[in-house]
């Protein structure tokens, strides 16, 4: 069986999404293995896959798309009046408001403006799959700017901070309660905690394909390991691997840290979304269009002191409205730097989920998603 051949469907008008997928598959080196699935209003239109050794029920690790799934969460608490996003971070987390960071709001952590983007001394990859760890870590820390002054990506550990208020404000996990309110009344297929009788269905993740001048860009244009990237990255701890790899520590499956250690298809990213945003199969949306309002409104947006490009989020998305000029506004989900791409478009009625196996170059968002979102609101659904 060719491993390059599109499998699945799309509905009537999605022809062309199929068509630049094969595209992509046909550009790449050929060990491509991804899924991208499309909901519209409710209903799945695009469900394909490809590659060695996967299935459109293959699972794959979420990278950062694991923040989405978290933030889903505080959304919901939100909504129900459990979390106020303008109360201080303090008032859940009394332990929090040490060394300048007492006047902090809710509203402020979930928009990376808290400053708080990594340990002194850094973490090992057990401390950092550990979210209470984490937390406790970082809530006793000074932080690398004043809060509120700025932002700046806080890459592996946002879902720890943000997860922390959660556990304060409701005695419960962020992990048990994404299973309890959306991972299991809505079917969705992402687990932030892979059971061990689902790990046969997971695929390991694969490094960047690695060439002379890849390579060069990348040490060109490397930030130091005590930079203020370095320490969002956890670059500057003796034992830290590269980003690509955190899936594959079982550890970071098993806990679902949730700033990086979910698991999912592309078919549980885009239903993930498309049930925040309407019904799927009869059951009520996650969340009202109020709140879908307030998830989707811009926060941060300028110059990202830990990148240092151009970014924009949202209550702890990005804004992806920003990123992909056919999205309406509003819409907001959360890339993976393993090329994984997901996101709600509550304008559209779109959802859209996408995994990859192997890092591309350049990583984060995956270049593909252009074409293939592109495609998608460029087709013409027969009804």
């Amino acid at each position: 069986m060719d491993d390059n051949v599109v499998r699945g469907v799309v509905a009537d008008g999605f022809e062309s999404v199929r068509e630049e997928f094969a595209a992509v598959v046909a550009g790449e080196d050929g060990d491509y293995a991804a899924q991208l699935v499309a909901y519209r209003h409710g209903e799945r239109v695009v469900d394909l896959w490809t590659g060695p050794g996967i299935t459109g029920d293959s699972l794959f690790g979420a990278y950062s798309a694991s923040k989405g799934a978290t933030h889903l969460v505080v959304a919901s608490l939100v909504q129900e009046g459990v979390l106020d996003l303008e109360q201080k971070v303090s008032h859940y987390w009394p332990q929090f408001a040490v060394k300048g960071k007492g006047d902090l709001v809710l509203r402020e952590l979930l928009a990376h403006r808290a400053g708080l983007v990594g340990a002194e001394a850094g973490f090992t990859v057990e401390e950092l799959a550990d979210d209470q760890h984490v937390a406790e870590r970082l809530g006793a820390q000074r932080p690398y700017w004043r809060p509120g002054a700025a932002f700046g990506y806080h890459a592996l550990v946002m879902g720890a901070l943000s997860g922390e208020v959660v556990r304060r404000a409701t005695g419960r996990s962020v992990q048990e309660l994404f299973a309890e309110r959306i991972r299991e009344p809505y079917g969705v297929d992402f687990h932030l905690g892979l059971p061990q009788e689902q790990e046969p269905r997971f695929l390991s993740a694969q490094p960047m394909a690695a060439t002379p001048e890849r390579l060069a860009l990348l040490a060109a244009s490397a930030s130091g390991p005590n930079s203020l990237s370095g320490i969002a990255f956890n670059r500057h701890h003796p034992q830290n691997p590269q980003v690509w790899e955190l899936p594959n520590f079982q550890i970071v499956r098993t806990l679902g840290t949730a700033s990086f250690g979910g698991v999912a298809s592309a078919r549980g990213l885009a239903r993930m979304y498309a049930a925040a945003i309407g019904p799927v199969d009869g059951t009520a949306p996650l969340l009202e269009p109020e709140t879908l309002a307030t998830v989707g409104q811009i926060q941060s947006t300028g110059r990202d002191v830990v990148l240092g490009e151009q970014k924009a989020f949202t209550i702890g998305f990005h804004a992806t409205c920003a990123y992909y000029p056919q999205l309406g506004q509003g819409a907001f989900g959360h890339s993976g730097a393993g090329g994984q791409q997901a996101f709600a478009d509550p304008r559209n009625g779109i959802a859209y989920g996408y995994t990859r196996r192997r890092t591309p170059f350049p990583a984060a968002a995956g270049p593909e998603n252009d074409r293939l979102i592109r495609a998608l609101y460029e087709a013409r659904p027969a009804r």
